[in-house]
């Protein structure tokens, strides 16, 4: 049971462990939604998630036999660290099995807590039957990420935290994989004070609590797909799900592109890292009536690697119309090249790439592709500047985004 007795018991146990996440406000997605909006950054957390408070939690209350069988779980990455952490805290050994699609930052980390990493699986289920396999091979005690009441509970403690910092909360958002955190956040909640809404968010692409919303029961689905690894679940768990079903409010579904838009809007106003996952709540804003509400949105990590960050920052860019391509046709006469580039000044675009293909043509003597990327103020300037170079009698193509600045 998930009572406050046993909320009050992780909380006591986490005070000396956790790092001060206390609530940000936002001014720019205050704006956004007409409300206020206080960000709960636990991508700022030890181990750079949530996920150090279930398992700290987890292990304490493990006999020492327990222990010292050793550990072992199933992660994408936050639980991975979390455990690894714990265990090194704790002093004892930790296995953990990640699918090959986790980020390298992640695995690092995991490795860098002590931990055994084995890499296997294509997603967390498949891992997840890995660490079950071992922890009956090797009589291995398992730590399941999610479906574990104690775990849940450890991960509820954060909305202790929200109420001490805002205790007006009016709506509180949490990013939902397998559903530990809604069911500890959201049953934390409703013993606080059950008028305070809690919404949890799932990606498009891997919405498996509203399909068990739906279903009444945990259900399977046949395939996720989503750039918020740490939420790819498959199977939401039978434990947890029960807590989650009473005390949710609503569930939202985002798609990634959102994400995207999302995570340049944290980095640009923020100056944070949020990994996509920790992203979802921000990105719901949109969906719900957040007037004059304070709502309380949860970044549940931060841990990204550099190349999944360049890669959302450019898309970003790209579907901000703050960096495109064009393409032109130019006879093959000198001065053509030196047009272009003063129509693009006069409109104040910065060009950052020119491509010149005099082989685009069989007749290179009458025409040559000129490949334009610029940067532009947005999808407005850059409509502007295609406009100016169409108004000097050129035939421009955009060239599709391909996320690599042209």
């Amino acid at each position: 049971m998930l009572t406050l007795t046993e909320f009050r018991q992780a909380r006591d146990l986490l005070s000396g462990i956790l790092a001060d996440t206390s609530l940000v406000y936002s001014p720019h997605f205050s704006r956004q939604c007409g409300g206020n909006v206080y960000l709960k950054p636990e991508n700022m957390q030890v181990t750079g998630a949530y996920k150090v408070r279930g398992a700290c939690f987890k292990i304490s209350t493990l006999t020492e036999e327990e222990k010292q069988r050793g550990l072992v779980t199933a992660s994408a990455g936050n639980h991975a660290q979390g455990v690894a952490f714990a265990a090194q805290r704790a002093g004892v050994s930790a296995t953990i099995v990640m699918p090959t699609t986790t980020p390298l930052v992640k695995v690092n980390n995991t490795k860098d807590y002590g931990a055994n990493v084995v890499m296997e699986g294509g997603c967390f289920d498949e891992s997840a039957a890995v660490a079950a396999r071992l922890a009956e091979e090797q009589g291995l005690t398992y730590i399941h990420p999610f479906n574990d009441l104690t775990v849940a509970t450890g991960q509820g403690t954060i909305a202790y935290e929200i109420f001490k910092d805002l205790p007006d909360v009016d709506m509180i958002l949490v990013p939902i994989g397998g559903g530990g955190l809604a069911a500890g956040v959201s049953t934390l909640t409703k013993l606080l004070n059950p008028n305070v809404k809690v919404y949890g968010v799932e990606p498009e692409g891997a919405a498996s609590m509203k399909a068990a919303m739906e279903a009444g029961a945990p259900v399977t689905l046949p395939a996720v797909s989503t750039i918020a690894d740490g939420v790819a679940v498959k199977t939401v768990g039978d434990q947890v799900f029960p807590y989650v079903r009473d005390n949710l409010d609503g569930i939202i579904t985002v798609p990634d592109d959102e994400l995207v838009d999302t995570f340049l809007d944290m980095m640009e106003k923020h100056k944070m890292v949020v990994e996509n996952s920790g992203l979802l709540t921000v990105a719901a804003l949109r969906h719900l009536d957040c007037k004059n509400k304070f709502v309380v949105p949860i970044l549940s990590g931060g841990n990204m690697d550099v190349i999944t960050m360049s890669s959302l920052i450019q898309h970003g860019l790209i579907h901000r119309g703050r960096v495109f391509t064009f393409s032109v046709m130019l006879p093959d006469r000198p001065g053509e090249l030196l047009n272009v580039a003063s129509i693009v000044a006069a409109q104040q675009g910065n060009i950052i790439r020119l491509e010149h293909n005099q082989f685009v043509s069989i007749n290179r003597q009458a025409e040559v592709e000129l490949r334009v990327t610029l940067e532009a103020f947005g999808n407005d300037h850059k409509n502007a500047i295609v406009e100016a170079m169409e108004a000097a009698g050129y035939v421009v193509t955009i060239v599709p985004a391909t996320g690599t600045f042209g």
